[in-house]
């Protein structure tokens, strides 16, 4: 079966629209879905059909003790390959119409406050380094931060953009999204002082094609590398939680509708194919207000 789930990594390349993330996590979904039916001494597509196979691949999956929403992700990836499986002709019938499949778990985004927002910038400032030469990229890394704030890109948008992908005159970005997608999203000029300084730093300002940031070798900093970035910048700040690069994506969002930015402005700027996805900052904004009510309202809560 092994070979199947390399023509189906193919065929989702070839279609164009899913990022190296989605390609990379349906692989390894995917090969735990092959190391249950190897296993079970499953070697051939036809043999995974029926109610028997797939409840032992729940199970399988289930042991890890992993989330719910990883879970279903799983389940969609096992379940594409089938439809792949079917398209081909290697299978007649889909076995996970035998099975059903637990609900999505509804999260709300951990997101940051505008005062913690205002902390983590204020700690990372480069001139608050005792050294300069101590820390070598730490304009590059505030650039990054006031960036990622001020677009709310994903941390692999951030990574693939150009120096010519910003237009410093009209204050707009080229993002390259998921799947290819592109879009126009505005950059506040706060943001754009910044990372001019640091292009002029590098000389690069008017070099289009070079990476817009970049790691000790010269070479593109890559979205791991920015996680890092983030990582170590909460550190310094002091934070005790965990802050991660979508953290801040999360904050831009949120703090835009917490100010009164509408829905469908905040859904283009983070590049969300469907407005139910942005929907879910909606649920954050409200339960913020909800706990202002109930803290400032006289007669909020029932008296006993």
């Amino acid at each position: 079966m092994r070979k199947f789930l390399e023509d189906f990594i193919l065929h989702l390349k070839s279609a164009g629209n899913f990022s190296r993330h989605t390609i990379r996590a349906y692989r390894s979904d995917i090969l735990e879905f092959i190391e249950c039916a190897e296993k079970m001494k499953v070697d051939r597509p036809r043999d995974i059909e029926g109610r028997f196979f797939l409840r032992n691949y729940m199970g399988f999956i289930q042991e890890k003790k992993i989330s719910r929403n990883t879970l279903l992700r799983k389940i969609s990836s096992a379940k594409s390959f089938v439809n792949y499986l079917i398209s081909v002709g290697e299978l007649k019938t889909d076995p996970f119409v035998l099975i059903h499949a637990p609900k999505k778990e509804k999260r709300l985004p951990q997101f940051m406050t505008e005062g913690e927002i205002e902390k983590l910038i204020e700690y990372n400032r480069p001139g608050n380094f005792e050294n300069r030469k101590s820390y070598e990229f730490a304009f590059r890394d505030f650039a990054i931060l006031v960036f990622m704030y001020s677009t709310g890109m994903r941390r692999s948008e951030v990574a693939s953009m150009n120096v010519g992908d910003v237009d410093f005159i009209s204050g707009f970005a080229r993002v390259r999204g998921k799947g290819g997608a592109e879009r126009i999203t505005p950059v506040g000029d706060n943001a754009l002082e910044i990372l001019r300084e640091y292009l002029e730093m590098r000389n690069v300002l008017s070099l289009g094609g070079h990476p817009l940031f970049v790691n000790r070798r010269g070479g593109r900093l890559s979205d791991a590398g920015i996680a890092l970035v983030i990582k170590k910048m909460a550190k310094k700040a002091r934070f005790a939680r965990n802050i991660t690069a979508h953290s801040i994506r999360h904050s831009f969002a949120t703090h835009l509708l917490d100010r009164g930015c509408d829905l469908k402005s905040v859904q283009e700027m983070l590049g969300h194919k469907n407005l139910a996805t942005t929907e879910i900052y909606t649920h954050v904004s409200l339960e913020k207000l909800r706990k202002v009510y109930d803290k400032a309202h006289p007669r909020s809560r029932k008296f006993r």
